[in-house]
């Protein structure tokens, strides 16, 4: 099977930006065997103190991930790139089961194959609670619209 995920490297600024927004509609669907398709077969993470490896592991932890975030909404910014890596900073706002509101932040750099598909991400996440009334992320349905501010617009 040829996979394949454009844009593919070297990145400049505009396809970079492509590919982070593509990664961040991805995520917002929330569909862990859709997303586990943007990287390669063995594919190796480090998402806070997890160590994950391959497509398998990718799936169930994002399903974990989200059984326990609910109404996760994530925006992610490009911040450098450089030849086949490109890093991201992000936020997303998620609430947990008993009702508390958190915004996450983070870092994550990513290296990816000839085919555009990611082959590494590392991923260095806080979470801050917030109050329900300082939610930003506010957006209708999964996928941010085009015209909602970025992280940078926003302050964050």
């Amino acid at each position: 099977m040829d996979e394949s995920k454009p844009p593919f490297p070297p990145y400049d600024a505009e396809t970079a930006a492509q590919k982070a927004r593509m990664a961040e509609n991805a995520w917002n669907n929330r569909d862990p065997q859709k997303v586990s398709m943007a990287y390669t077969p063995e594919s190796a993470w480090r998402n806070r103190s997890e160590f994950i490896k391959g497509r398998e592991e990718i799936v169930g932890f994002l399903e974990r991930k989200w059984a326990r975030e609910h109404e996760y909404k994530l925006i992610k910014e490009v911040w450098a790139f450089e030849g086949n890596r490109i890093a991201v900073r992000f936020a997303y706002e998620w609430r947990d089961d008993q009702g508390q509101w958190y915004r996450s932040y983070g870092n994550e750099n990513w290296q990816f194959d000839a085919l555009g598909l990611m082959a590494e991400r590392h991923a260095s996440i806080n979470d801050v609670k917030i109050d329900a009334a300082d939610r930003k992320f506010l957006w209708d349905g999964a996928v941010r619209p085009d015209d909602f501010p970025g992280l940078s617009e926003l302050g964050l």
